[in-house]
């Protein structure tokens, strides 16, 4: 079960390559940052306007962690597009982890033995699975159509175009019902995911949005549609 928990695995190694880039080589203000970061912790410094921008330019032998890196670049994204919740960001990069290893995308939780390609395959799961597991199939439902449509947009706009599948809009409902039946269940309240996921729900398309934003400019730089041009247009591209 994918739990918000990115920001507990960063360690010192990512918390001193951090305070090294924002503090920019000024002793003073690495002291500074030092400070903040014994006083408040590490969410200040993840924070910072400039950071995602500076790991993205990274040309030091500190490379970032995957964790650190996620976590930052999905907060910055979330925040541009006016969400602003550190545990939606600590969940959906834990969620990118996950779904970018091997075919753990297409099961509920690593040690279930059934794939699903389809959303439709686990809509049908959902309706005939009791207990625990309806709870995870719930929050995959979720999962699975936000990876789809936020990370991959030009192959569902491909699919459409040469085989007539769904669009976005089919994405984006069954992604927040997923997500909203999760939110109500009482495993989310025990897991301290109820607010991850009812926030994820409410908001699910500007979430895809912000997804399909860090795609667009980090996961996938180089690829050119004709969908992909027309979001640059619309968004006026720039820096994350």
């Amino acid at each position: 079960m994918i739990v918000a928990d990115t920001r507990g695995q960063l360690g010192q190694s990512d918390l001193q390559l951090v305070l090294l880039l924002l503090a920019g080589g000024s002793a003073v203000a690495r002291t500074r940052w030092e400070r903040r970061l014994a006083q408040e912790g590490p969410d200040p410094l993840l924070d910072a306007p400039e950071l995602a921008e500076r790991l993205l330019a990274v040309r030091t032998l500190l490379a970032p962690s995957e964790t650190l890196f996620l976590y930052v670049m999905v907060r910055h994204a979330l925040r541009t597009e006016g969400v602003d919740d550190a545990d939606l960001a600590d969940y959906l990069a834990a969620l990118l982890l996950a779904f970018g290893q091997r075919d753990r995308a297409w099961r509920v939780d690593w040690n279930d033995d059934q794939r699903h390609r389809y959303l439709v395959d686990i809509v049908a799961d959902l309706e005939q699975t009791e207990g625990d597991r309806r709870f995870k199939v719930m929050a995959h439902l979720g999962n699975y159509a936000l990876w789809l449509a936020g990370v991959f947009p030009d192959y569902i706009a491909a699919r459409r175009v040469r085989r007539g599948g769904p669009g976005l809009g089919y994405y984006d409902s069954l992604g927040r019902r997923g997500y909203a039946l999760a939110a109500d269940h009482a495993l989310a309240d025990r897991m301290g995911l109820e607010a991850v996921f009812r926030t994820a729900a409410e908001r699910f398309q500007v979430v895809r949005g912000a997804l399909t934003m860090l795609s667009d400019r980090v996961f996938f730089p180089n690829v050119v549609t004709d969908d992909r041009l027309a979001r640059a247009c619309h968004r006026g591209d720039g820096l994350i």
